[in-house]
């Protein structure tokens, strides 16, 4: 992390602070922090690769003048064909560190930062006159706030309050409201068109899925992914004995014995491995070939994106149950999608 005398940071302050930031309305970000910023918002630095992906269908791409370092990596090579511009935004830090002279050489009006940034980064940005928005997309109890992986009594509801409010933070902020709550309403009328049709199912006839991971991580309770599932009509095997992102022992998986095996879409390797290996053959999904790789609009990051409510539960539940979604053309459904949020068709499986 890139730390600097008080006397730079005045110097900072006093040279690059941009006038606007002396502004007039507060928001309060999902640390709970009131934070003043401009009337008008039109430069931002994201340091937080979910909401960049927000903000980009937000149609905010222009207003982004610095991103984080590894972008394309948390994104996917792919997605700059989804925000060409993005390839020629300055790169000034990352979840957990900043370069803070980079950072303020852009006159930046807000930076946005994942929650659990430290407190020292959060201040370092501060006190040169910026305007810092903490972002979880999730709605935690006070102490679970700044944490990777929570205690969240009520996990449903932690997060998809989380990612409406933080949608909404995200709009505010960058003067695009409308759009915002355009994203919020088709994202959660969707799912609840998903759960209209799998409702019916018994909770002992629904399918034990398993997400598997590079070198034996999967989610367990506490992270998105697990509930991405149980919308798709699964139950996570690992949800009653991993809490956050972790690995486990092979022999675990074993005596889970998932029915299904879904692997992230960035991890093609991971179901070549699972089908060649030996040590995977006595289990459900592998010797019933239903090892599925996600597309990309799935998302299934240990956080919500939209897509993944509006579309990749979709996918992943007419893998579970094709039956039930023999009308869907998942193609026809993506496509909707991308062009609605990020102005382009969808070009993929």
């Amino acid at each position: 992390m890139h730390i600097f005398p008080s006397v730079f940071l005045l110097g900072i302050t006093l040279s690059f602070a941009p006038v606007s930031s002396w502004a007039s309305r507060q928001v309060t970000d999902q640390l709970g922090r009131q934070v003043t910023i401009p009337d008008k918002v039109d430069r931002v630095v994201v340091l937080q690769h979910q909401t960049l992906n927000l903000l980009v269908q937000l149609d905010a791409t222009d207003d982004i003048v610095g991103v984080l370092n590894n972008w394309k990596k948390q994104l996917g090579e792919g997605y700059a064909r989804l925000a060409p511009s993005l390839e020629n935004k300055a790169q000034v830090g990352d979840l957990t560190s900043v370069n803070l002279e980079s950072l303020v050489a852009l006159h930046p009006q807000v930076v946005f930062v994942t929650h659990y940034a430290p407190q020292e980064m959060i201040d370092q940005i501060s006190q040169t006159g910026i305007a810092v928005i903490a972002i979880s997309l999730r709605e935690d109890a006070k102490d679970q706030a700044e944490k990777l992986n929570p205690t969240l009594t009520h996990e449903d509801k932690a997060y998809d309050d989380g990612l409406k409010k933080g949608i909404r933070l995200i709009g505010e902020v960058v003067n695009r409201q409308k759009q915002a709550q355009a994203l919020i309403n088709y994202t959660f009328s969707q799912r609840q068109w998903v759960s209209q049709r799998l409702k019916d199912i018994p909770a002992d006839q629904r399918i034990r899925a398993y997400m598997a991971n590079p070198e034996l991580t999967t989610y367990g309770s506490g992270k998105y992914t697990g509930l991405m599932m149980a919308h798709a009509g699964a139950i996570n095997v690992a949800a009653a004995t991993v809490k956050g992102f972790k690995k486990v022992a092979l022999e675990q998986v074993i005596a889970w014995d998932p029915q299904v095996i879904f692997v992230q879409d960035r991890y093609p390797d991971v179901v070549d491995r699972i089908n060649q290996d030996p040590k995977w053959q006595t289990i459900d999904a592998v010797k019933h070939h239903r090892v599925y790789l996600m597309p990309e609009y799935a998302k299934a990051w240990g956080y919500p994106m939209p897509e993944a409510l509006a579309i990749g539960e979709l996918w992943m539940a007419k893998k579970l149950y094709p039956q039930k979604f023999t009308d869907i053309n998942m193609q026809k459904q993506a496509d909707d999608y991308y062009q609605r949020f990020y102005h382009t068709h969808y070009i993929g499986q």
